[in-house]
């Protein structure tokens, strides 16, 4: 009796011993199933996320695709749009200079001409027979007159013509040549800051220059105009010209 009762006994805790596996086994399987779920969806998760940033590199660094124009369009969009004509660029043009024409140079005897420079004669045209030059303290013939002005002085053309020459000698200094015409030409001595240059028509009073410091050759007479008149290359008494 005391035996089936230790046996019954024994069967009854090998069976709550196997319950109690069979109820925890079962519990840490439900468990594993959530584990593996929850890591199934963090997976998941994770994919979708990195799917998204790929999609998004991809996006901004490839650009959209452009609409392929069809030949039919580019030459419809030719046709649409105004033709511009390759226009030959044209040189600019010369301003026109009103210049006195060469061709209206005239000057003859008797014609008369403006006082280049206000002040006194200091030294006569003397072709004829020498004359007395102070600073060169000697006799000698003058082709020109000498006119005596303060340094500064407006120097004054005598006449319309044609600047033809600039050019400094130690005698006269800074020396202009004007073409009158009909083989009449002047001379201008003794100047600086000349407004002219070669080529230039001038005319009759415009300002050529003005009265320099004398050259050593006339440092006595001081300074001066010196001013010659030519006619074909001889020199001609200028006083006989004056107004």
């Amino acid at each position: 009796m005391k035996k089936n009762q230790y046996i019954a006994t024994v069967a009854c805790l090998a069976a709550g011993v196997i319950g109690f596996a069979s109820v925890y086994a079962t519990e840490k399987a439900q468990e594993r199933r959530e584990d593996e779920k929850r890591l199934a969806k963090q997976e998941i998760q994770i994919s979708t996320e990195k799917e998204e940033e790929t999609a998004e590199k991809v996006s901004s660094v490839v650009p959209p695709k452009e609409t392929k124009k069809t030949v039919e369009d580019t030459k419809t969009e030719q046709e649409t749009q105004p033709s511009v004509e390759q226009e030959t660029p044209k040189e600019p043009e010369e301003p026109v200079q009103q210049t006195i024409a060469e061709e209206s140079l005239h000057f003859e005897e008797g014609q008369e001409l403006v006082w280049p420079l206000e002040g006194n004669v200091i030294l006569n045209y003397s072709m004829d027979s020498s004359i007395y030059f102070p600073t060169l303290d000697q006799y000698q013939y003058n082709p020109a007159i000498v006119i005596g002005g303060d340094v500064n002085s407006k120097v004054y053309l005598a006449a319309k013509g044609k600047i033809t020459d600039i050019s400094t000698n130690e005698v006269t200094g800074c020396t202009v040549t004007e073409d009158l015409g009909d083989g009449y030409s002047a001379v201008y001595g003794q100047l600086k800051e000349v407004n002219f240059e070669v080529g230039d028509m001038v005319e009759a009073g415009q300002v050529i220059g003005y009265v320099s410091e004398p050259t050593k050759y006339f440092s006595v007479e001081g300074s001066n105009l010196y001013f010659e008149l030519l006619k074909d290359g001889k020199p001609v008494n200028p006083l006989d010209y004056f107004q």
